[in-house]
């Protein structure tokens, strides 16, 4: 069996070289599983008529390749910035200004140059601390040369509008959170693409069950027709009776055809999903066997508002909420700031000499907003989504819990089913057996023969219909419980 790494090459060579320059430049993350060997690392052999994939596999390269995976974690690359900035506003900056400019007039011609460096510094409690430097340098033609600088330094600290710590952290707070929520985000699309990537393999294994049945079925017709026309040689069978079997072969050809279809279908789907050439002959290896799987629904639901996604997304709205109506009601307040500051200026001359001056002052300013509504329009805005959020945390916690309960009664149905359709199977390929039996001594008919024959091709389809009806029902219980990645032991990078 080729392993997923030598899958890589099967991918459409213009696609993966845009991919690849993209790659470079922004070297996003990408999820990983333990134990899988990276491509640089893997020999490639592309030999093999048919390249067999086990659903690991599958996975595996749904990681690395899946278009919605990828478009997740390139977008990642963005969102961490966005982080970036929010948490560095509180680290001070620097802004340098400069200018030269040659200045003509009737009296005098002069050129002049300026460079102001200025440092804003804004602390967690709201200061906002300002230190600046000025340096301008004349020369002109009568006056001569002339040069002047100072420094100069303020502070202003908020005691109401913009003051406490609650407030001026408020924005790197509220990114964080939607940090977190863009970490659901990706964990969510891994999981759903994972999850589709599993109903497609399963699809597949499906599709290739269902043609086997198909084929072993049109086998036994032939078979039949041969038993019938060494009964008709016997004299033990009218000749007519043969038609019947015939019309079943044609009917059985019929049905391994569209089986074929079904399975093309099948394959397409799945290297669809995972990025590969569609002209790839992959087949599933995966054995289709099932162990019973017991959930207990208070344990599950449990698990689900620990690690579910959408539900977790809801609680971090809900928290963001709150801290803009706080952030939002602050604005509301008169915006009284107690001020404070220095600054000293040296000016040197070619002709007065040089003069040094300086200067400082501390006491309070205040603002105070009349008739302005716009404050409370955006305090009543928080206020209403505050609310708002309450509701749709109320409905989230609901509809988690019925999709619980939904998905285990679902996997204990499925479980079920699949038992039945298990015996059901086996009864039936007894009942086949010993009407054969009985048809050889002419204790039995053609058309019950073909009867029987067509009860086992349904007992068998409803046979491997309720088998992956239950895997999916597992994967889906996954998904629900926000479990996916931790089953399948997926690490995210993001």
């Amino acid at each position: 069996m080729l392993k997923a790494a030598a899958l890589i090459a099967l991918m459409l060579a213009a696609p993966m070289a845009a991919c690849a320059a993209t790659q470079t430049l922004l070297h996003p993350s990408q999820a990983t599983r333990p134990g899988y060997p990276t491509p640089a690392a893997a020999s490639i052999s592309l030999n093999a008529q048919a390249i067999e994939l086990t659903l690991s596999d599958a996975i595996y390269l749904a990681l690395r390749d899946n278009r919605a995976i990828r478009s997740a974690y390139l977008n990642r690359i963005a969102q961490k910035f966005d982080l970036r900035v929010a948490e560095d506003r509180f680290t001070p900056k620097l802004m340098l200004s400069g200018s030269y400019m040659a200045d003509r007039s009737q009296d005098d011609q002069y050129r002049q140059g300026t460079v102001t460096p200025q440092a804003l510094w804004l602390t967690p409690y709201g200061t906002r601390v300002s230190l600046g430097w000025a340096y301008r340098h004349t020369r002109a033609g009568l006056a001569g040369l002339s040069r002047q600088d100072g420094a100069d330094i303020s502070l202003i600290q908020p005691l109401l509008r913009g003051a406490g710590r609650d407030i001026a952290t408020a924005p790197v707070r509220l990114a964080r959170l939607s940090e977190q929520a863009n970490r659901l985000a990706l964990k969510s699309t891994v999981s759903q693409a994972i999850t589709q990537v599993i109903a497609a393999y399963r699809t597949l294994l499906q599709a290739q069950e269902q043609l086997r049945i198909a084929r072993e079925s049109l086998e036994r017709a032939r078979q039949l027709i041969e038993v019938n026309r060494a009964m008709i040689e016997a004299g033990r069978m009218a000749e007519f009776e043969i038609v019947q079997t015939q019309a079943d072969v044609a009917t059985q050809e019929l049905a391994y055809e569209e089986s074929r279809n079904q399975l093309d279908t099948a394959r397409l789907a799945l290297l669809q999903l995972l990025a590969l050439n569609l002209h790839a002959p992959l087949v599933a290896t995966e054995a289709l066997q099932a162990q019973q799987v017991n959930v207990d629904a208070a344990q599950a639901l449990a698990q689900a508002q620990a690690s579910q996604p959408a539900y977790l997304t809801q609680l971090i709205a809900s928290e963001q909420a709150d801290i803009n109506l706080k952030v939002a009601s602050n604005d509301r307040l008169w915006d009284v700031s107690l001020v404070a500051g220095a600054s000293q200026v040296r000016d040197r001359n070619a002709y007065a000499g040089s003069a040094h001056g300086w200067e400082n002052y501390a006491g309070m300013q205040v603002e105070i907003p009349i008739g302005d509504l716009s404050t409370r329009q955006a305090q009543v805005q928080a206020q209403v989504n505050v609310s708002t959020q309450e509701i749709q945390l109320a409905q989230a916690r609901q509809q988690l819990e019925q999709d619980v309960t939904n998905a285990v009664r679902d996997i204990h149905s499925r479980w079920r089913q699949y038992e039945i359709a298990q015996r059901a199977r086996d009864l039936s390929l007894r009942k086949l057996a010993l009407e054969r039996e009985k048809l050889t001594v002419g204790r039995s008919s053609n058309f019950q023969v073909l009867s029987f024959e067509n009860d086992l091709r349904n007992v068998e389809n409803a046979r491997i219909n309720a088998l992956i009806s239950y895997l999916n029902a597992q994967a889906e219980l996954d998904q629900t419980l926000g479990t996916t990645l931790q089953s399948w032991d997926i690490t995210l990078n993001g």
